[in-house]
């Protein structure tokens, strides 16, 4: 056989958990042609010397909204430099199966992804302009035309399924007729027929429209009932297809019996669930008990499912641009500002001026703080149903006007800006001295400097804090978890908000705190057993194996932080600044369909310029 390339000297990890072992592997026409200790040269072959690095198969990212970016930069750059070579679309009950969808008082891809995903209109809208398919299976053939670097597997989403079939007003109004919920059926089972990977829902009440007049509703997906999830959950049950769902954290009781639907004991034949998120909630402790207790009980012999829920490899830290947060669409009060166009600054400073508004600030924000009540004894125990912070000392300054914030804490902005109250001449910085002018000295309390800040700033005031997974123990104990599986990154969503295109790489780096073979297991998790449970033909090193690559540096891998690579930048293609995470010297080479996207100096030429990447279909 004739091969085309050639890695020589590299320690193989071929995904399967078993030890690394020096080697060659050979690569012929987009496959894996040979492995083994020394092979031949070819005299045609490129030749890479991968002396004293690790070989591994591509990496999977179960849980992104690449579908977006893909249609404006197909490389996929701030997941692929990771080494990441397949990924998940269409979570979270939205996506692009049934193209744009737009008519005359509707347009879905912008209503459904602005607020759920954190992603500016502008950008939706230049995705929206191509989508011009109209049905799931053309949206499978569209893929193959892109120049991907990376592979595509999509999901089906409920939202575009129910708007399809209702009507965007429609499917957030009333329930669907016996004939609209069989043609769901019918829609669902023909995209399982095309290779879909299975359905995606959601839950979480954080998750809005971001269109007049339907900016207080939720997303479609949030309205339909346990018959209607039932009735669509048979058709991948029957076909062992996957249906990702989050959890209505607002309703522990549908959770439960949607959870339940797992179970081959009750309902004959397991049903394949993976679900958001096992993560260790600062303000709720109770969450990640939960969700193992769950995946512990849906996975046992009694029940007989096949139930993963997600975990994340990181820090659950959150940007927010001003009030702009997506766990603060959570809390009544925030979503009053969240609500507004972007663009609106008036529109969000007139609320904050409103008395009123202060007032019921104040009050939410103070509430189970002190005193003797059961808000407090909640907060104490760490078991509030909160998804913001309300302590500033949790909020610290990413980006502002005054230099000198940057890293501090607005707790520590606000024993300053109370200082300056005392004795003006005792803050010796000019900027910050006109801003603490700007806010007045009318401020009763922190809340109302927080509310002061947002007024002030607006977007401009850019800020972060750590919701979850602060204690890396419980990180790396939820990723080995066999019952769970390593994800919930979110590529290509929240792109102001979020940093975690990494995950897959810290993922690895917390296996190798361990062991060589640790870092065996993890990437196990992260390529065989994904692949397995979404039924897909990638992840693996075998003979006649797609050659996704990927070349590490084990002692820049050892030494990685994370943290350190996230950068706030503009990217040209989204004409937007966005928050990424731009990771160097940790891959030295990611190759699909045995073609180099990236090496020690950056992306290749054949990065987004040539068709490599495929629509991925389930088996």
């Amino acid at each position: 056989m004739q091969w085309d390339l050639i890695i020589r000297n590299a320690k193989i990890f071929d995904g399967t958990g078993m030890p690394g072992r020096v080697g060659d592997i050979a690569v012929s026409q987009g496959k894996i042609a040979a492995r083994g200790g020394r092979l031949p040269s070819q005299a045609t072959a490129q030749e890479v010397d991968a002396t004293d690095q690790w070989l591994t198969p591509g990496l999977l990212d179960i849980h992104t909204h690449e579908d977006l970016e893909a249609e404006l930069e197909p490389g996929l750059p701030e997941v692929t430099r990771h080494g990441t070579t397949s990924v998940l679309v269409g979570n979270c009950s939205i996506g692009l199966a049934f193209g744009n969808q737009r008519t005359a008082d509707q347009d879905p891809i912008v209503d459904c992804f602005a607020r759920v995903e954190n992603i500016p209109k502008t950008v939706l809208s230049k995705t929206a302009d191509k989508a011009v398919w109209r049905k799931p299976k053309e949206y499978l053939e569209h893929l193959d035309e892109l120049p991907l670097a990376a592979n595509i597997a999509p999901f089906l989403p409920h939202s575009m399924l129910r708007i399809e079939v209702m009507g965007l007003q429609d499917s957030i109004s009333r329930q669907p007729t016996g004939a609209e919920l069989q043609r769901m059926v019918g829609i669902l089972e023909e995209a399982m027929d095309d290779g879909y990977l299975g359905l995606s829902t959601d839950g979480l009440p954080l998750h809005f429209l971001a269109n007049a007049p339907n900016t207080d509703k939720r997303i479609p997906t949030q309205y339909a009932t346990y018959k209607e999830y039932k009735l669509l959950t048979e058709v991948l049950r029957k076909r062992d297809r996957v249906w990702q769902m989050t959890p209505a954290t607002d309703n522990g009781g549908l959770t439960a019996r949607l959870f339940m639907l797992s179970s081959g004991r009750i309902h004959g034949k397991p049903l394949k669930i993976t679900a958001l998120a096992a993560i260790d909630s600062v303000n709720n402790r109770m969450n990640k008990s939960r969700a193992l207790l769950f995946a512990n009980l849906l996975n046992s012999k009694m029940l007989n499912g096949n139930f993963r829920m997600q975990a994340l490899a990181a820090p659950f830290r959150i940007y927010s641009e001003g009030a702009v947060s997506p766990l603060a669409e959570a809390n009544p009060l925030m979503r009053r500002l969240i609500e507004t166009e972007l663009e609106d600054v008036a529109a969000r400073r007139q609320i904050l001026a409103d008395p009123e508004f202060i007032e019921a600030f104040r009050e939410m924000w103070s509430r189970g703080k002190s005193g003797f009540s059961l808000g407090h004894l909640r907060r104490l125990l760490r078991i509030e149903d909160e998804f913001l912070t309300r302590d500033l000392n949790d909020m610290v300054i990413y980006r502002s006007t005054v230099d000198c914030w940057a890293g501090q804490s607005m707790a520590q902005l606000y024993q300053r800006y109370q200082v300056w109250l005392a004795n003006s001449e005792v803050v010796d910085d000019a900027e910050e001295a006109r801003t603490f002018a700007a806010l007045g000295t009318a401020i009763r309390d922190d809340g109302e400097f927080f509310l002061a800040l947002l007024q002030h700033f607006d977007r401009d005031l850019h800020w972060h804090y750590v919701a979850a997974n602060k204690d890396p123990q419980v990180v790396k104990k939820l990723l080995l978890h066999p019952r769970l599986l390593p994800g919930f990154n979110d590529s290509g969503a929240h792109v102001t908000n979020m940093a975690f295109f990494d995950g897959n790489l810290r993922a690895l780096k917390i296996g190798l705190e361990d062991s060589e073979q640790g870092f065996s297991h993890m990437l196990k998790r992260l390529t065989r057993e994904p692949a397995e449970f979404f039924g897909l033909d990638v992840g693996g090193l075998e003979v006649g194996d797609r050659a996704d690559l990927v070349l590490f540096d084990p002692q820049r891998l050892a030494t990685y932080d994370g943290e350190a690579s996230v950068q706030y930048t503009y990217r040209k293609s989204f004409d937007c600044h966005q928050l990424v995470n731009r990771a160097q010297g940790q891959v030295k080479g990611v190759f699909v369909s045995g073609e180099q996207i990236w090496s020690e100096q950056g992306a290749t030429q054949l990065l987004g310029t040539q068709r490599l990447g495929r629509a991925l279909k389930a088996f």
